[in-house]
């Protein structure tokens, strides 16, 4: 009597499944309500703004003396809360938690012992992260930004181009910061610290100084997508323009895709060959 041998799902199959089986686990988690408050933010933020200005105009932000216009505004939202602050926090809180949390819950074993590869397991959980922090953010961007843009008198549909390319950008950008921290939490044994500090330590302080290390960042790339939303009269802005000049929009999107694809399966590779010990 001839045993049939069972053939193994492949690495796309399988990590298909366990999106499925994450997606509904992260968009109801404590995690994801915390989040949700932290994208609303912005949409609260916009709309103070507009009801402040609709009942005093005299509230206009101003730079310079001159009056900042609705797309100014809405660029200048984009860059600061979203892509140097809510993009870098959503990859930090749920990239290293993907392997972490079943750690730290003790169920990463029960994961394992099912006949799929263990890199499933992170590819999944990473495309479940992209698809709940997209479903998070795009559509506060979108609230914000009709809200903010008319403001002063500007065309929704005419700046509705960069919208699209700062949805694209953050789309982006989460995936990029996503790979990393995912990389960081299947590597360290605390990778919340390490993220942080990365996220809001070196990628901030690489970027104000000469030299080749800021092309070890994420945001180094990911400010050259969209470089209108960049507040072009901040100390940050002029300081960053005298130390730099920023890459191409080709070459950005090559570098994140290399850089996304690269820590994804350094990731994978970590957690196929990682011994986890349970503490007890």
């Amino acid at each position: 009597m001839t045993k049939t041998a069972v053939k193994r799902p492949g690495l796309l199959s399988s990590a298909v499944k366990i999106f499925d089986l994450s997606l509904g686990q992260m968009l109801w988690s404590r995690r994801s309500v915390f989040l949700a408050v932290l994208v609303g933010g912005p949409v609260l933020l916009a709309g103070v703004v507009r009801v402040a200005i609709a009942f005093e105009p005299a509230a206009m932000p101003r730079i310079n003396g001159a009056n900042v216009g609705g797309a100014a505004l809405f660029g200048m939202m984009i860059w600061l809360l979203y892509i140097r602050f809510i993009v870098p926090v959503l990859g930090v809180f749920y990239g290293t938690s993907l392997i972490a949390d079943e750690i730290d819950d003790k169920t990463i074993t029960y994961l394992f012992v099912r006949p799929i590869p263990r890199a499933a397991v992170l590819v999944g959980k990473y495309l479940s992260f992209l698809a709940c922090t997209v479903l998070l953010v795009l559509p506060s961007v979108v609230v914000v930004y009709f809200l903010v843009v008319p403001i002063g008198g500007g065309s929704v549909g005419r700046e509705f181009p960069s919208l699209a390319a700062d949805l694209g950008m953050l789309t982006v950008g989460l995936a990029a910061y996503g790979a990393v921290f995912a990389l960081v939490g299947a590597r360290v044994k605390r990778p919340l610290v390490v993220g942080l500090v990365f996220a809001f330590g070196w990628e901030p302080g690489v970027l104000l100084f000469p030299g080749y290390l800021k092309r070890a960042t994420v945001a180094y790339y990911l400010q050259a997508l969209v470089p209108q939303a960049m507040p072009q009269d901040s100390a940050i802005s002029m300081l960053m323009q005298m130390f730099q000049e920023l890459p191409s929009v080709a070459t950005s999107l090559v570098s994140l895709a290399g850089i996304t694809l690269a820590t994804l399966w350094l990731a994978g590779r970590a957690v196929e060959t990682r011994e986890y010990v349970l503490e007890q």
